[in-house]
């Protein structure tokens, strides 16, 4: 592999990782303008929890569309691609 396909291959991984925090920050900040009300109901179980945190939602879905594509393009290892989606997933080991 030459330095400029190294080059290219590191840019598009710092791409990738780049939009996924600002998709992160967006979210986070759309879930902080959001208010909740107020309820006198108990906090979710820990199994409702964690059944919430394994949703597959339309973002997460797409994300590992291109995630797949850009292993498939050989952008990304093995390992790279398993362990970006295990954070997807949220099931980070």
């Amino acid at each position: 592999m030459s330095g400029r396909d190294r080059r290219q291959r590191r840019r598009r991984i710092a791409a990738v990782g780049a939009a996924g925090i600002a998709a992160k920050k967006h979210h986070d900040a759309k879930a902080g303008e959001a208010e909740e009300p107020a309820s006198d109901e108990p906090a979710p179980a820990d199994a409702d929890q964690a059944s919430t945190a394994t949703t597959l939602t339309p973002e997460k879905v797409d994300t590992l569309k291109e995630m797949g594509e850009l292993h498939d393009q050989k952008v990304l290892t093995d390992e790279e691609f398993a362990a970006e989606k295990a954070k997807i997933l949220g099931t980070i080991s």
